[in-house]
């Protein structure tokens, strides 16, 4: 490259192209993301809540035996450690999506300087 020109050799097609197919790829794992569905559990199984990947709740399922009237508070703790079990799911399939991403060996070299790199 040259000091005088800092793209100077720099194919901008190319990084053009690479941008095009990650947004592809992007749309296809958020697609798939939505598409998939999680059940988060509590209480060995006595609390179960499904949730779409895009966050839509679909069921929740709560086994008669952990329903004590004299213990209400025991119930909401289950509730509460399902949901944050879905949550915690939703977020390992969302960080496999982004994990599967093929930037198709993209080096941006001397642009780290330009984009605040250094």
């Amino acid at each position: 490259m040259s000091e005088d020109n800092p793209l100077a050799g720099f194919d901008l097609n190319s990084l053009l192209e690479t941008a095009q197919a990650m947004q592809s790829q992007m749309a296809e794992a958020q697609e798939a993301q939505a598409a998939s569905v999680v059940t988060g559990s509590s209480g060995g199984g006595k609390v179960e809540i499904d949730v779409q990947g895009d966050g839509t709740f679909l069921a929740v399922r709560i086994s008669p035996d952990v329903v004590d009237p004299d213990d209400v508070d025991l119930l909401s703790d289950l509730v509460l450690a399902a949901l944050r079990d879905a949550a915690g799911q939703l977020a390992e399939l969302q960080e496999q999506a982004m994990g599967g991403m093929d930037l198709g060996g993209m080096d941006l070299g001397g642009l780290g300087g330009m984009l605040g790199g250094g």
